[in-house]
């Protein structure tokens, strides 16, 4: 069975970094694309960025692309996102997904879920 489970927000400063994980099991990491989404409150779930099995290749969206960065460590089953010049906009519920075919924009489109994590920015 698979288990996506986030840990590593909390609150922090405008500027400040987090570091999430994604401890993922049930399934053959390397053959899997892990995303991250988040969620602020009143809006739509948005990627925020994707590594793929291969390679591996990545993905980041616009707005996170300079600050952002995913790695994956496939023998310890875990995916992680380190944040960094985080702004207030950034504030949001985080989750990793996995799907074993596409980096989906769509989150509707991906097959497992965590339960997420909070992550808030605020002075």
């Amino acid at each position: 069975q698979v288990h996506l489970v986030e840990s590593g927000g909390g609150l922090v400063q405008p500027g400040g970094s987090l570091s999430l994980s994604c401890e993922t099991s049930g399934f053959q990491l390397d053959a899997y694309i892990v995303g991250w989404f988040r969620q602020a409150a009143g809006k739509e779930r948005e990627r925020v960025a994707c590594i793929s099995g291969d390679k591996p290749t990545t993905y980041y969206a616009d707005s996170t692309k300079a600050r952002f960065l995913i790695s994956r460590d496939s023998r310890k089953s875990q995916v992680y996102l380190q944040m960094n010049s985080l702004e207030p906009e950034d504030t949001a519920v985080y989750f990793c997904a996995a799907d074993p075919d596409s980096c989906y924009p769509n989150y509707q489109s991906w097959d497992y879920w965590g339960q997420g994590t909070q992550v808030t920015v605020s002075s």
